[in-house]
């Protein structure tokens, strides 16, 4: 029950802050990525990505945090880690191999990462242990 908690918990954070974010973000990402930005976004990819990134938050950062009683400062830094991992790739990546993907679409995003991580596994941790009930 615990994991069902923080899973739901830590999905519903992060597509309620990436949703603010893409929004408020969306005229610079046009006018960094001009023609690459599709008018409409594809919802199959996005929920497999949503899916999958929220199960390695829950696998990698939340789980071991329950476990373990780790402290909430413990549980951001773990969630920031693996942010600026997984956004880095992705970022550093297309960086490195595609035309229209400059320096300040990558510093921005690569920034973003770490923070929505972090405050999705917290959620997760303190939604687990607030109200997943016991082990």
């Amino acid at each position: 029950m615990r994991l069902l908690v923080a899973a739901v918990a830590a999905g519903v954070t992060m597509l309620v802050l990436d949703a603010i974010w893409l929004t408020t973000m969306s005229s610079t990402y046009r006018r960094l990525l001009g023609d690459l930005i599709l008018g409409q976004f594809r919802l199959g990819p996005a929920a497999a990505f949503y899916l999958l990134y929220v199960a390695g938050v829950i696998v990698l950062v939340v789980m071991p945090a329950l476990e373990s009683g780790q402290g909430l400062t413990g549980v951001g830094l773990r969630g920031a880690m693996l942010g600026l991992m997984a956004y880095g790739t992705y970022c550093l990546t297309n960086y490195a191999t595609l035309k229209g993907y400059g320096p300040k679409l990558t510093a921005m995003d690569m920034a973003w990462g770490p923070v929505l991580t972090a405050v999705t596994a917290m959620t997760g941790v303190v939604a687990a242990r607030a109200f997943g009930g016991a082990g």
